[in-house]
Order: C-alpha cells, then sequence, then structure tokens
C-alpha cells in the first residue's frame, strides 16, 4: 500500500516533467522548422509563376516531394536515427564529432575537417534563418493593406535588434512562453490547411511517392530549381539534432508524431489544394489560406513564431561556439551563464554581436524574403550531408556495422541529400556564395586556431624542461641551503599549464625574477573530455609530486561550466588543505610574434595572433579570484 502511494506522485511528477520537455520542445527545437510553410511552396511555385498559372500534376508532384522530404529527411535520419547517435545525451556535428574522436582514431583528419564544415554551415545558417524568416512574416502586412509595403525592412530591422538586445538578459523568461504560442503556431497552421483540402480532394493524391519520382523525373531542368525551393522545407532539420541534450530524444520525437508533422503536412496539402482552385494566389499561398478577418492576427502570429525560430537557432550558435571552444576549436570566448538551474542558457557576446551585423546586413543587402530565399538552402544541405556522412563512421566504429551494411542504410540518404544541395548550388550566383563565403570564413578560423595551437605547442615544448628534472634540482638546491636555492615563503602557488610533465615556464620566470617557492606548488592542467558533462566524483585527481609539489588535473565536459575555482574546493574532500586568499594563481601571458618560415603560412600567423589577441584573460575563462592572480609575460615568435 505504502509503495503503491509513492509510486502514483513519483509518476505523476515524471508525467509533468516530461510535458514540460514536449512543451518546450514544440518552442525551441521546432521553431525554425515550423516557419518553412510561410515560404517555402511559394519559392518552389516561382518558376511557374511567370505567366500566371500552373498545371494540376506539377503541383501534386510539388506538394508530394515536400510532404515525402518532410518524411525522409526528417522524420526517418533525424527523428528516428540520429537522435539514438548521441554522445552522453547531446546532440549536434560537434558532439557527433567528439564522439568519433573517442572512438576511433582512424580517418582523423577526415572527421576533423567535416565537423569544422558542418559547425561553420550551423553558424552561416544561424545568420540567414532569423533574417529570412522575420522579413517574410512581415511581408504578410502587404496583404492586409498595401501601406506597409515600406515598412517591412524598418520593422525586420528593429524586431533583430530586439532579439539581440535581449540575449544577454537570458531567455529563461522568455521561454516559457515559446512552447504555447507555437503549440497555437502549428494548430493555426493546421487549420489553414484543413479548410482548403476540401477545395480539391485531388490534393491527397499527393500522399502517394510516386507522384514525387514523378515529378522529379519529368521536371527536367527546372526540377533542379525546384528542388532547390522544395528543400525549404526541412530547414531547422540540424536543429532538431542540436538540441538533442535540452530535452531528450523521446519529448522531441513525440511532439514530432503528434503535432508538428501532421500540422506541416496539412498546411502544404491545404495550400496545393488552394493554388489548384485559385491560381491568383501563387504570389503567396499561405496567408491566402486564411479568411480575411483572420489575417493580421496571423500575420502577427507568425511574426511571433518567425522570433522564437530566431531566438532558437541563436541559441543554438551559442551552445555550438562553447562546445568549439572548449574542444580548441576557437579561442577561449567570454561565455555568460543566464539561468542558475539550465547550463545550456547562455550568452556569447562575440558571437551575438558577429550574428546580429550578419542578420542585419542580409535584411538590408537583399531587401526581401524572396531574393533572400535563394541564398538560403546551401548551408542546410551542406551540413546534412556531413552529418550523414559521420553517421557512416558512427555505424562503423560506435554501433559495429560493417562497412558494407552502413554504406547500403546511409547510401539513399546520401543520394537524396546530394540531389537536394546540387540544385541549391545553382543558386550560387544568385546569392547562394553568401552561406558559402560565411561557412569558408568560419572554417578558416577554426582550422587556423586549431592547427596554429598545435604548432605553438609543439614549438614551446622544445625548450621545455622536464618537470621531474626541476623538482630534484630546485629541491636539492634548498635542502642543501644553496647560495641559489630560491627563498620558501608561506601560501600556496598554483601554476596553470596545458603540459603537466614539463615545468610551466611562469613557474621558471617565477624563481628567476623573484627568487621564491612556496611551501605548496600546485601544477594545474585543465582538460576536456569528449563528453558533454564530467561529474563531481571525476572532476579532480591529485598526485603528490614531492614535499613541496603537487600534480592537480581538473576535468570537465565539453558543456561544463570551466569553474576552476569551485573545482578547487573539492580537492578539501580529497586531503589538500589550502586557503583561497592565501593563493595565488600564476598565468603566463603570451605575446606572439610573427617571424617568417615558420609551419604556419603567412596570413595564417597574423590571423593566429588576432585570434589569441581577442581571446579572453585565462583567469576570467576559467572564473579564478581575480585579486588572486599574478601574471607574467614572455614574447614567443611563431
Amino acid at each position: 500500500m505504502t509503495a503503491s502511494h509513492t509510486a502514483a506522485p513519483q509518476a505523476t511528477s515524471e508525467t509533468r516533467k516530461f510535458l514540460v520537455l514536449l512543451l518546450g520542445s514544440i518552442g525551441v527545437v521546432y521553431g525554425d522548422i515550423g516557419t518553412s510553410p510561410l515560404y517555402a511552396f511559394r519559392e518552389a511555385l516561382r518558376p511557374f509563376a511567370k505567366n500566371g498559372t500552373v498545371h494540376h500534376d506539377e503541383v501534386i508532384g510539388m506538394i508530394s516531394l515536400m510532404v515525402w522530404t518532410l518524411t525522409i529527411l526528417v522524420t526517418f535520419k533525424y527523428v528516428l536515427f540520429l537522435l539514438r547517435a548521441d554522445n552522453d545525451g547531446e546532440g549536434g556535428t560537434l558532439s557527433l564529432l567528439a564522439l568519433l574522436m573517442k572512438k576511433t582514431g582512424s580517418y582523423m583528419p577526415v572527421l576533423f575537417f567535416a565537423g569544422l564544415i558542418g559547425s561553420a554551415l550551423f553558424i552561416g545558417d544561424a545568420m540567414i534563418t532569423p533574417a529570412l524568416s522575420v522579413m517574410s512574416a512581415l511581408e504578410g502586412l502587404k496583404l492586409v493593406t498595401p501601406a506597409f509595403s515600406d515598412y517591412v525592412l524598418p520593422m525586420s530591422a528593429a524586431i533583430m535588434v530586439g532579439v539581440f538586445a535581449i540575449q544577454s538578459k537570458g531567455t529563461a523568461a522568455v521561454s516559457n512562453f515559446f512552447g504555447p504560442i507555437t503549440v497555437l503556431w502549428f494548430i493555426v497552421m493546421a487549420w489553414g490547411g484543413v479548410i482548403h483540402i476540401s477545395d480539391d480532394w485531388t490534393i491527397l493524391e499527393a500522399l502517394n511517392p510516386l507522384n514525387a519520382l514523378w515529378f522529379i523525373t519529368h521536371a527536367g531542368t527546372v526540377g533542379l530549381i525546384i528542388l532547390g525551393a522544395v528543400f525549404l522545407t526541412v530547414t531547422g532539420a540540424e536543429a532538431l539534432y542540436a538540441d538533442l541534450g535540452h530535452f531528450g530524444r523521446k519529448p522531441i520525437q513525440t511532439a514530432w508524431f503528434i503535432l508538428v508533422f501532421p500540422a506541416l503536412a496539412l498546411n502544404y496539402l491545404g495550400q496545393g489544394a488552394l493554388v489548384l482552385t485559385n491560381p491568383e494566389t501563387i504570389a503567396n499561398p499561405f496567408y491566402l489560406l486564411y479568411p480575411e478577418w483572420a489575417l493580421l492576427p496571423v500575420v502577427i502570429l507568425a511574426t511571433m513564431a518567425t522570433i522564437i525560430a530566431s531566438q532558437a537557432v541563436i541559441t543554438g550558435a551559442f551552445s555550438l561556439a562553447r562546445q568549439a571552444v572548449h574542444l580548441g576549436f576557437l579561442p577561449r570566448l567570454a561565455i555568460k551563464f543566464t539561468s542558475e538551474t539550465n547550463t545550456g542558457q547562455i550568452y556569447v557576446p562575440a558571437v551575438n554581436a558577429i550574428l546580429f551585423i550578419g542578420v542585419i546586413v542580409l535584411i538590408f543587402s537583399f531587401g526581401d524574403s524572396e531574393s533572400l530565399a535563394t541564398a538560403y538552402g546551401i548551408s542546410v544541405t551542406g551540413a546534412m550531408v556531413v552529418t550523414t556522412l559521420m553517421s557512416f563512421q558512427f555505424l562503423r566504429s560506435v554501433r559495429g556495422y560493417s562497412a558494407f551494411v552502413a554504406a547500403a542504410l546511409l547510401l539513399p540518404l546520401l543520394i537524396i541529400e546530394a540531389v537536394f544541395l546540387a540544385a541549391n548550388l545553382l543558386k550560387i550566383h544568385d546569392g547562394g556564395w553568401v552561406p558559402v563565403v560565411l561557412a569558408l570564413a568560419i572554417m578558416m578560423v577554426m582550422w587556423t586556431w586549431t592547427k596554429g595551437s598545435k604548432y605553438l605547442k609543439e614549438k614551446t615544448a622544445r625548450n621545455d624542461i622536464p618537470l621531474e628534472t626541476f623538482i630534484k634540482s630546485v629541491e636539492s638546491s634548498i635542502d642543501r641551503e644553496s647560495d641559489h636555492a630560491p627563498v620558501t615563503v608561506p601560501g600556496t602557488a598554483v601554476f596553470l599549464t596545458s603540459v603537466p610533465d614539463r615545468t610551466p615556464g611562469v613557474l621558471l620566470h617565477n624563481i628567476k625574477h623573484n627568487h621564491v617557492l612556496h611551501d605548496q606548488n600546485v601544477i594545474l592542467t585543465v582538460w576536456t573530455q569528449d563528453k558533454p558533462y564530467v561529474p563531481d566524483s571525476e572532476r579532480v585527481e591529485m598526485t603528490r609530486l614531492s614535499k613541496r609539489f603537487l600534480r592537480l588535473d581538473i576535468t570537465f565536459g565539453f558543456m561544463d561550466e570551466p569553474n576552476v575555482t569551485k573545482a578547487l574546493t573539492l580537492c578539501k574532500k580529497k586531503g589538500f588543505k589550502f586557503e583561497i586568499m592565501q593563493t595565488s594563481f600564476y598565468l603566463g601571458r603570451r605575446n606572439l610574434i610573427s617571424t617568417p618560415n615558420t609551419g604556419l603560412a603567412g596570413w595564417q600567423e597574423h590571423l593566429y595572433i588576432g585570434l589569441a589577441d581577442f581571446s579572453i584573460d585565462p583567469s576570467a575563462y576559467f572564473k579564478l579570484p581575480p585579486n588572486r592572480v599574478v601574471e607574467l609575460g614572455e614574447q614567443v615568435a611563431i
């Protein structure tokens, strides 16, 4: 009886928690893909809209292609397969890369560059999505009254200013409204489709995949152009995978099957039936689904939905940047945690500024959603192709499938995505070059930082003194009371280093210039694991090197906050006693100087030095007490 009473509240609590996650996933995960009906079918109709007519079979084939693209790429690939390819519960390109780096040592250059390309394409997508979504929503005002036409651009820019301005405040309060608003948005989309499907019941023929195949084989050259627009139906699918860690697999899958997929399919079917009955609605079939009295409320709701979609992709870029920093792909960036309970809610000022500038430039450069839609798609299709290629290695190294079986499972997906990518590449000259340039620039930054850091580490290691040799020498001179022995002073000194078996340069400089050695000297190395979170029980490892020296290894996951001060409190439980106000943290500050004939190309040297200058102070990144930090500088030629 007691067990039954105990189980009931627990089950209720679990159900409530699941429903909260379900609602949150609808608001955040599906915000982007949920705004695609605003422009996807309209853009696919463009090639036929020049003469104002469209054939019945073409509409059926187009809608069929959209519905089955959602089914194959989103339902099968992401919802049913990739959500299971998690790294201790975390998803996304970099999480998958970290998992593969942990599981396999082969093909590492290929995996590394695949991860960089996928990440770069996602950030490029994070610039285009807000601009395209908000402009396409506000353009519905033109249907309310043409007088609003001149205000779409400034209103789009104003909304973006507001969206990026509130990032530093955190999204905890705002996110509580995301789920309900997006749920209402999907219900309204489904309603708009349902009331028009009966306009032409033959639209239900689109549910037959043979009509999609017929369209592809009979559309000819124009079919490739249309395919690029059709792919807009699945924009936001990568966010589905990237946000896995925030909501979990079950809530995301449930939300897709019970609400999101049915609402999208019904809306596209309704748009198709509307165009079959009234070809003049080609100009904007989404908004023309609704009666005149509902038009303004739907425009307002669509604008709110696109703001939510923008918020989702911006926070996704923040999370990706944090992962990239912890994995060593980017320099240390200022990262602010905006929630005391949810570590996923972060604010990265540098990323926020870059995205804001990019979004505003895109809005005023392209001028309307029709023009910007031509630039969209390449980043999304490219990221999907990269994810599929990485999934091949996942099936082999993690799931243990043979190369033949893995290829047989993924080859159909890869062929479909490659066709879509080829179709989108046709838009290079019409603005498609924008995401390509953005992705190349971001990839170049990450590659340069990774390569430069590795080169610098190898170069400085050549002149390093083995730590064991140094400890024996310095303690011997103190014990012998040698004239050259440093003076021993009370307190604890912590020396940060990335190479724990070598003497930190800052320790050598301290003895050379100050001639002192503390009673306790800690050689501290901070590690980042290839898994998202590390429990406190595995956070700290201590090794006694001598009576004055201790080696301390602190390990974080790539999603953890690297708070060294907090981690040091765990040392007291393991017997290492110290007072934080009697502890000095010694950091080495390197002034990098460019020199010819090094391991880096000239332009990479200058870029790496610029990135190093842009990197925030280690004391701020590792949350060290600012009044206990001592910095000693040195010049290093690269």
